[in-house]
């Protein structure tokens, strides 16, 4: 139940006893209350909008899925609820997901109990969790990134293909496209991006339909070849000779 003046929390994590000492340490606060809480997506996407909490803390690693789903959903419907992601491990995917989502940052499972208190007071103050430092890490990836994919959409206009069919997908699309590549199953991709393998399984339906394709074995020899045409080009432009 909501008190006035305390900061309303809703828990989110399948490990019941780790959900269990972060409501009693939570609860312990006189300025907090926890609101709701939940162990799949599915319970989350359903008790979170009707708690509407002013802080979420939200598992990466679920049975039906991920935190950054639900973290996505609910910031498109309800922008004022602000997400914390709890990771046991801290990496720049998962740093770009939450970023991606809408998070306001991300608190590993393992920091210090004043810590993690710190940081629901900092996200419902309005203050985000990101270190500039690593928010400079994801600026960089993310321009490499867009580097290599422009890089690989202009050897495809020299390929048989005539044109780069990928240009209509979606940057996740992209993502997944190139996991496809690297020969990864639904579920595979699904532990990379951290979503469920169902999702992954109607993104890759989508992306073979804007493709023109039925079959992923004909998407992993598309990404293969803009690859190799990719590779090829850089390689010719290290043999040209210097203009000085």
């Amino acid at each position: 139940m909501r008190e006035e003046g305390k900061i309303s929390i809703f828990l989110l994590d399948d490990h019941e006893i780790l959900r269990r000492g972060l409501h009693d340490l939570l609860s312990g606060e006189p300025d907090m209350v926890v609101v709701g809480e939940a162990g799949t997506v599915a319970e989350a996407l359903a008790g979170i909008p009707a708690a509407h909490p002013e802080v979420a803390l939200l598992d990466l690693r679920l049975p039906d899925g991920s935190g950054v789903e639900v973290c996505r959903e609910i910031r498109a419907h309800h922008p004022d609820i602000k997400c914390v992601m709890l990771t046991s491990f801290a990496d720049d995917a998962a740093l770009i997901d939450a970023i991606m989502a809408g998070a306001y940052g991300y608190v590993l499972k393992d920091v210090g109990s004043g810590e993690l208190l710190r940081a629901v007071r900092d996200v419902a103050a309005g203050r985000s969790l990101l270190d500039p430092a690593a928010t400079a890490r994801l600026l960089e990836r993310m321009r490499t990134d867009a580097e290599a994919g422009t890089d690989a959409a202009a050897g495809a206009g020299a390929s048989e293909l005539g044109d780069d069919r990928s240009a209509d997908l979606t940057v996740q699309e992209r993502r997944i496209l190139l996991l496809i590549g690297e020969g990864l199953t639904n579920r595979a991709i699904g532990e990379r991006l951290h979503l469920a393998e169902k999702t992954i399984k109607n993104y890759v339906s989508g992306l073979l339909a804007k493709l023109g394709m039925e079959r992923r074995s004909q998407a992993a020899a598309y990404v293969a070849r803009l690859q190799a045409q990719a590779r090829a080009r850089a390689d010719e432009r290290k043999t040209q000779p210097q203009k000085h």
